[in-house]
């Protein structure tokens, strides 16, 4: 019996080499949270406060196999939640910036912390309050659904949603362009 298989690809790289060549050079991955490390929806209670926040375990685990290479993986987001505190302490995410306004200075107060510079950054994220970051790292991406006006100033656009897989799929081009990804596959096997 053969244990051959036919993957199936998603996102083939050779559509985006620019973006591929661009993740080979990052030191450091932010993520906004709504929309992308969750599908948008804002769950809230009777009390009127968010009471539920909906993750997707590939994005976990690609978090996790990026972190494990060295790439710091950070979180700024203009909400502030305790569940997104909770993930980011299980996925061991230690730059959590919440309530942000503005998401740009929040960025250089990072880059500062880490001692890292635009040119090691990428970022993702979805809606027009990112884009005071997108165009200003040296990696972008964003989901499929994210706004048009986003998608127009990116590197890279997943075809997988925010909250569904989408994180996973720059993880792994990060992983990819950087030389991991088919070590860490051969160590999972």
């Amino acid at each position: 019996m053969s244990n051959a298989f036919s993957p199936m690809v998603t996102n083939p790289y050779t559509e985006h080499p620019q973006a591929l060549d661009r993740a080979a050079n990052v030191k450091l991955l932010v993520l906004d949270v709504d929309g992308v490390l969750t599908d948008g929806s804002l769950l809230v209670g009777q009390d009127g406060k968010e009471a539920l926040k909906i993750f997707d375990s590939l994005d976990g685990h690609g978090i996790k196999l990026l972190q494990s290479t060295g790439v710091i993986v950070a979180i700024i987001t203009g909400r502030t939640s305790p569940m997104v505190e909770g993930r980011a302490k299980e996925l061991g995410i230690k730059h959590v910036q919440m309530g942000v306004s503005e998401k740009f200075k929040a960025l250089q107060t990072l880059l500062e912390q880490t001692k890292l510079k635009l040119s090691d950054c990428a970022a993702m994220g979805d809606d027009w309050p990112d884009l005071s970051v997108l165009p200003k790292v040296h990696f972008s991406a964003c989901p499929a659904q994210a706004h048009d006006e986003v998608k127009k100033r990116v590197h890279f656009i997943t075809k997988r949603s925010g909250g569904a897989g989408a994180v996973r799929e720059v993880c792994d081009m990060i992983l990819v362009a950087q030389d991991n990804y088919q070590r860490l596959l051969q160590e999972s096997l």
